[in-house]
C-alpha cells in the first residue's frame, strides 16, 4: 500500500512550551472515531514515554479549520525541553507511521503542557497538593464561578480547597469545569 506522507518540522517556542509539528498525510478514510485515536495513540506512545522518562499529560485530536491536530503533552519532574520534545516526536511519528491508525492527514505536535496546564487526574493533584490552584465552575458557589486556594486534599468526589487561614471548602468534583496551578507574578 502506497502512501504519501509529508514532514513538515515546525518549531515554536512560546516562554515555557515547546511545540514539535509534523504533518502527516496518509491517504485513505478513517473508521476510527476521536475517542478510539486517542485511546490508539495513547497505547503507542505511553510505552514510548515511559521508557525516555516522560509522563503523557494528556492527548487530543482536534479539527481547527480544515485541519486536524493530534497533540500529545508530556512533561518530567525537571520539566520538558525541545531535545525531549523532538525524541518523543520521531519516535511516536515513526511507530504512527508504521501502525497507521488515523487516515485522514493530519499535523503531529508534541508540547510541554506548560505553566497553565489543566489538572485532570488524580496523580496531576497528588503532585500539586499544597499548592495555590485555581477552580472553575459550571455554576456559581458563594457568588462565585472562579475559586482559588491551595488544594488540602481530594477524593475522587470531591476537591478541598482552603480558601482562607481557616476557611476550607469541599467541592463536588462533577461541578467542577477546570482546575489549573494558580498563576501569581
Amino acid at each position: 500500500m502506497t502512501k504519501e506522507i509529508w514532514r513538515n518540522l515546525r518549531v515554536g517556542c512560546p516562554t515555557l512550551d515547546f511545540l514539535l509539528t509534523i504533518e502527516i498525510k496518509p491517504i485513505g478514510v478513517t473508521n476510527l472515531n476521536k475517542k478510539n485515536i486517542i485511546n490508539t495513540v495513547n497505547n503507542i506512545a505511553e510505552p514510548i514515554a515511559n521508557e525516555l522518562g516522560y509522563e503523557i499529560v494528556d492527548i487530543e485530536f482536534v479539527k481547527e479549520g480544515n485541519r486536524h491536530f493530534l497533540r500529545i503533552y508530556i512533561d518530567k519532574p525537571e520539566g520538558v525541553n525541545l531535545d525531549d520534545c523532538q525524541k518523543m516526536s520521531q519516535l511516536v511519528g515513526d511507530k504512527l507511521d508504521e501502525i497507521d491508525p488515523i487516515k485522514v492527514p493530519y499535523y503531529l505536535e508534541i508540547s510541554s503542557p506548560g505553566l497553565d496546564r489543566p489538572l485532570k487526574t488524580n496523580k496531576d493533584l497528588l503532585r500539586n497538593i499544597g499548592k495555590e490552584i485555581e477552580i472553575k465552575l459550571y455554576e456559581q458557589i458563594d457568588g462565585k464561578k472562579i475559586l482559588e486556594g491551595v488544594l488540602e486534599n481530594f477524593t475522587d468526589d470531591e476537591i478541598m480547597l482552603k480558601v482562607e487561614e481557616d476557611k476550607i471548602i469541599n467541592i463536588k468534583r462533577n461541578k467542577i469545569a477546570l482546575i489549573k496551578l494558580a498563576i501569581k507574578f
